[in-house]
C-alpha cells in the first residue's frame, strides 16, 4: 500500500511538472531570436490574476505571440555616423507597434577615449499602458543623435550597445532587447562642435532617472559603493534619525555591565534587520506596485508602535521595578540569563519595525532603485542597490550603538541618568509618531506635557542652595526655560496654533491664526482619485495652464518639510504663480490613492508631477523626495523652459 501510494503522488508530480512546462515557451540558443511577454486586459481578477499577470511579464504562458511579428521586424534599427562627434540611430517603427521613451539605453563597448554625452529625447506621445501606466511612447519612427566626446580622434571602429523596449497595440509586449552595431568612426579632423545650451535645458533628467540609469550602466561593484555613499547622506533626513535614539535606547536597556563587543553585535542585528526590510519591502513595491511602508501607517500600528516605546522609555526610569513583583523579576531574570539570544532576536524585531514604521517616505535615490527593478525586471541588481543603501543608512547606527557600549558609564546615579535621557527620546519619539494619526493642538499638548516633566525632572521648582555647584544651577536654568517654553505649547494648543515654533501665534492673532499661515504657503486644489485628477486637467486645459501635483500623506515627514521649507519660499511661490496647483492627499492610503499612485508608477509620497496645458504629463520632470527651495525653483525653471 505505501509503494502504490508513493507511485500515484510521483505520477500526480510528474504531471503537474510536464504541465508546468508546458507553459514555458521553448528557449533558443541563437542569438537573434526573442521571448515574448503577452500583456492581458487590465482586470483585477484576484490574487491568482496578479500572479498570472506577474509571470506574464517574466515570459510564461505567452500563447498568442504566433500572431506577432518578431522584434526586428516590428522596431527595424539602423545606426550610422553623422560626422565626426556625432551618432545617429533611428528606428522605423511597425504600425501597430510602440516604443517606450523611458528605456533607451546607449553604451560604447571596448571604445578607449570615447564616449557618449548627454544626449535629447523627443519628447513622444502620451499613452496609457496596460504594463507600466502613463507612459511616453513613439509611434512610426524615432532618430536620436547621440554627441561623442573624443580623448582618441583616430579613425577607430566602435560597437555601440543599443538597449530598448516596445510593444503592440493589440496587447503584445517584448521584453527588454539588446543589440549591437559596429560603427567606423572617421579621424577627428577638426574641435569639438560648442555644446547646445537649448537642448541641454530641455533634456533635463531627474535625480532619480539618474541612479535608476547609473544602475543600468554602471558595474555591480561602482553601483553598490554609489548606492552606500548615498545611504550615508540619507542617515541625517528626518525620516532616518530616529533610529538612533531607538538603538540608544536599546544598548543602554541592557545596563552598565554592557560590554563593547554585545553593543556591536546588538546594532548590527538592528541594522541588519532594518536593511532587509527595506530591501524586501522595495522589491515588493517595484514588482507589485504594494509599499508595504504606506501600509503600515495606521492608527493602530502607530498607536501600538507608539505604546510600545512609552514601555521601554518607563522601564528606562524604573518604573517596572517598583511595580513588578519580585518574583516574576527574578525568573524572567534567569531566563534572559539563560537565553541571551532572545535579546537579538527582540533587537531584530525593533530593527524590522523600525524600518517598515519610522522612515517610509520616498527618496530620489530610492526611487531610482525603484523604478530600475520596475523598468527591468532585474530584482537581483535592484535588491543589491537597495541593501547597499540601507546598510549606508544603518552605518551610522552601528558606529553610535557600538560607541554607546564602550562609553557607558559604570553602575552608579550616572546609569540612572543616562536612561532617564534615552527615556525621554523614547517618549519622544512616540508623540512624534503620535502626530501622524492625531490632531496637530493635540500634538502640541503632548510636548508641552513633555517638557514641563522634564522641567520637573531638572528641579525648575526646587529650592537651590547658595553653596549648589555650577553644573546644579547650569541644569536648574535649564529647567526654567523648558518649563516656560513647555507652558507656551499648551497655551498655544489651547488657543488653536499648529506651528510648536510659533506657538502663540494663534492667541496673539487670533482666528485669523490660521489664515495668516496659510497665506504664507502654496494653496493647493484638493483632488481625490483618477476622476478628481481628470476634472481638475481639463479645467486647466480651459484656461491653458500648466499643473503642478502633489502627492502627500500626514505620515510622510519629507511632505511636511516640503511645506515648511520648499513652499512657504517666496520664489517657489512666484516661479508657480501662473500654474496649477493640485494636491493628491494619501494619507488614507485607500483605494483610490492606491489606484492613483499605481496609474502613475509611483511608490509613495513625497512625489511631484507636472502637466502641460493640454492635460499630458511631462514624466522626465518628475520629482521624488525632499528638495530645497533654490533646487525646486532651478527645477520649475527648466519646465518653463518646454
Amino acid at each position: 500500500m505505501p509503494t502504490q501510494l508513493n507511485f500515484k503522488t510521483f505520477s500526480l508530480c510528474l504531471i503537474l511538472l510536464l504541465g508546468w512546462l508546458a507553459l514555458i515557451p521553448a528557449q533558443s540558443s541563437a542569438a537573434d531570436e526573442w521571448e515574448a511577454i503577452t500583456v492581458e486586459p487590465n482586470q483585477d481578477k484576484g490574487i491568482l490574476s496578479s500572479l498570472s499577470s506577474f509571470g506574464q511579464k517574466l515570459g510564461f504562458g505567452n500563447s498568442n505571440q504566433g500572431s506577432f511579428i518578431p522584434p526586428e521586424q516590428a522596431f527595424i534599427l539602423s545606426a550610422d555616423v553623422a560626422d565626426d562627434y556625432h551618432l545617429t540611430v533611428r528606428w522605423d517603427i511597425t504600425d501597430g507597434y510602440y516604443l517606450y521613451r523611458d528605456k533607451f539605453r546607449f553604451e560604447l563597448i571596448d571604445a578607449d577615449g570615447i564616449s557618449i554625452q548627454a544626449f535629447e529625447l523627443p519628447l513622444g506621445e502620451e499613452k496609457h499602458d496596460e504594463n507600466f501606466g502613463l507612459m511616453a511612447v513613439f509611434y512610426n519612427e524615432i532618430e536620436i543623435k547621440l554627441p561623442l566626446q573624443r580623448d582618441n580622434t583616430q579613425a577607430t571602429e566602435i560597437t555601440l550597445q543599443v538597449r530598448y523596449q516596445g510593444c503592440a497595440e493589440a496587447g503584445f509586449c517584448y521584453p527588454p532587447m539588446k543589440q549591437l552595431l559596429t560603427l567606423s568612426l572617421p579621424k577627428a579632423t577638426g574641435p569639438p562642435p560648442a555644446a547646445d545650451t537649448t537642448s541641454n535645458r530641455n533634456n533635463f533628467v531627474s535625480e532619480q532617472d539618474k541612479y535608476a540609469n547609473s544602475l543600468a550602466q554602471d558595474s555591480l561593484l561602482l553601483s553598490m559603493l554609489s548606492f552606500f555613499g548615498l545611504g550615508l547622506l540619507l542617515t541625517f533626513t528626518p525620516c532616518v534619525l530616529p533610529m538612533v535614539p531607538i538603538l540608544s535606547s536599546i544598548i543602554a536597556g541592557e545596563g552598565s555591565n554592557i560590554t563593547t563587543r554585545r553593543a556591536f553585535f546588538l546594532s548590527l542585528t538592528y541594522v541588519l534587520a532594518m536593511a532587509l526590510t527595506y530591501t524586501v519591502a522595495g522589491v515588493i513595491a517595484a514588482l507589485f506596485g504594494s509599499n508595504l511602508q504606506a501600509t503600515f501607517q495606521n492608527p493602530w500600528v502607530l498607536g501600538s508602535f507608539s505604546a510600545v516605546f512609552v514601555i521601554l522609555a518607563l522601564s528606562m526610569f524604573g518604573f517596572y521595578e517598583l511595580q513588578m513583583p519580585r518574583v516574576i523579576q527574578n525568573k524572567l531574570a534567569n531566563l534572559s540569563n539563560k537565553q541571551r539570544g532572545g535579546s537579538y532576536v527582540g533587537v531584530a524585531i525593533m530593527g524590522l519595525l523600525s524600518a517598515l514604521i519610522v522612515g517610509p517616505c520616498i527618496a530620489a535615490p530610492l526611487a531610482g532603485a525603484l523604478i530600475y527593478i520596475g523598468q527591468t525586471g532585474d530584482a537581483v541588481l535592484g535588491a543589491a542597490a537597495l541593501f547597499s543603501l540601507s546598510m549606508g543608512m544603518g552605518a551610522p547606527l552601528l558606529l553610535v550603538g557600538t560607541s554607546a557600549g564602550k562609553l557607558m558609564p559604570k553602575a552608579g546615579p550616572w546609569m540612572n541618568t543616562i536612561k532617564a535621557i534615552f527615556g525621554v527620546m523614547l517618549i519622544g519619539i512616540a508623540i512624534w509618531m503620535l502626530e501622524r494619526i492625531i490632531p496637530a493642538a493635540a500634538g502640541m499638548a503632548l510636548w508641552g506635557i513633555l517638557l514641563v516633566v522634564c522641567a520637573v525632572y531638572l528641579g525648575a521648582f526646587g529650592h537651590l542652595q547658595p553653596e549648589a555647584s555650577g553644573w546644579r544651577k547650569l541644569w536648574k536654568g535649564v529647567g526654567i526655560v523648558t518649563l516656560i517654553y513647555g507652558g507656551m505649547l499648551l497655551i498655544g494648543a489651547a488657543s488653536g496654533s499648529k506651528d510648536p515654533l510659533q506657538p502663540l501665534a494663534s492667541a496673539y492673532h487670533g482666528n485669523n491664526a490660521g489664515q495668516t499661515t496659510q497665506q504664507h504657503g502654496l494653496v493647493f486644489k484638493q483632488i481625490k482619485g483618477l476622476d478628481g485628477l481628470q476634472q481638475a486637467l481639463q479645467l486647466a486645459a480651459a484656461q491653458n495652464k500648466t499643473v503642478m501635483l502633489d502627492f502627500y500623506a500626514d505620515w510622510c515627514i519629507s511632505c511636511i518639510q516640503m511645506e515648511k521649507k520648499t513652499f512657504s519660499d517666496s520664489g517657489v511661490q512666484t516661479a508657480l504663480a501662473d500654474t496649477l496647483l493640485l494636491q493628491a492627499d494619501v494619507t488614507l492610503n485607500d483605494a483610490q490613492d492606491k489606484e492613483l499612485l499605481k496609474t502613475f508608477g509611483l511608490f509613495g509620497p513625497p512625489s511631484i508631477l507636472f502637466f502641460d496645458p493640454s492635460g499630458q504629463e511631462l514624466p522626465t520632470f518628475r520629482l521624488m523626495g525632499f528638495i530645497d527651495a533654490d533646487g525646486f525653483k532651478t527645477h520649475i525653471k527648466a519646465v518653463q523652459t518646454l
